[in-house]
């Protein structure tokens, strides 16, 4: 069963993972957002607002002015006035544009990563971003902790979809993802994991764990590495589509 749903997928990676499928006649996706800029700065908002219908997330993301990552917090606030995402008030938007220009201002996005990742994989990277942006900033609120995340403990439970779909989009390089990061193996990232994906990977007998959490990632990857153990997250835009587009249906049919 597995060798024909991995000829399937194969084939759906072929035909998904083109430009063709973040152009501007295709469906709504965040990462055409993230695209535009290249850079991992705005990458990481475009993963952390990835949440609901992916044409208010792209609208949303397109009415943020970036610029204001290299600004002090009055020009933030001037040129994010009247921002705001479901959960997130304009506050919200505000302080995290202000927490990733203090730390822009200090690090880079991927050597801060690397110093968690080199020692204990994704997860701990991971980590080590979240503890750091926490501690540039001391505003906490609902809105904007549920859009940072918790910060990971040995056993998550969360499946930290936003950030692994973040990693998904600049350590992996095709004609979808941008590959703007050297110093990760590809061979070592995290499904990025959201409900839809999850119930579509189910359907395909990719995934048997019948709870939405970090131990259905780690399952669901260690299915796809068996696929392709180089690069066993390729496959994630392919199944997220065929759920999105319906064109699961005529497989299980």
């Amino acid at each position: 069963m597995l060798h024909e749903i991995k000829k399937l997928l194969d084939i759906e990676v072929a035909n998904k993972n083109t430009s063709l499928e973040l152009s501007a006649t295709a469906a709504a996706d965040p990462l055409r957002v993230a695209k535009k800029h290249k850079d991992d700065f705005v990458a990481v908002i475009c993963a952390l607002f990835a949440y609901g219908n992916a044409k208010l997330i792209e609208k949303f993301l397109l009415s943020l002015d970036f610029s204001a990552l290299n600004d002090d917090e009055k020009t933030i606030r001037k040129k994010l006035q009247g921002c705001y995402y479901r959960f997130q008030t304009n506050e919200d938007v505000v302080q995290l544009f202000k927490t990733l220009s203090l730390l822009k201002k200090k690090h880079s996005l991927e050597e801060l990563f690397l110093q968690g990742y080199l020692k204990g994989g994704v997860i701990a990277g991971i980590k080590t971003v979240l503890e750091k942006m926490y501690s540039l900033n001391s505003y906490r609120s609902q809105g904007y902790e549920f859009l940072l995340g918790k910060i990971p403990d040995k056993n998550p439970s969360s499946p930290y979809k936003r950030w692994n779909l973040f990693l998904r989009w600049v350590v992996r390089s095709d004609e979808l993802d941008m590959g703007l990061w050297r110093g990760v193996n590809k061979a070592s990232l995290l499904m990025p994991l959201d409900v839809h994906t999850f119930n579509v990977s189910k359907k395909l007998g990719l995934l048997k764990r019948k709870t939405y959490d970090f131990k259905a990632v780690l399952e669901l990857t260690e299915t796809l590495k068996t696929f392709d153990a180089a690069d066993p997250i390729k496959y994630d835009f392919a199944i997220y589509r065929l759920g999105q587009s319906h064109e699961i249906e005529k497989y299980l049919s």
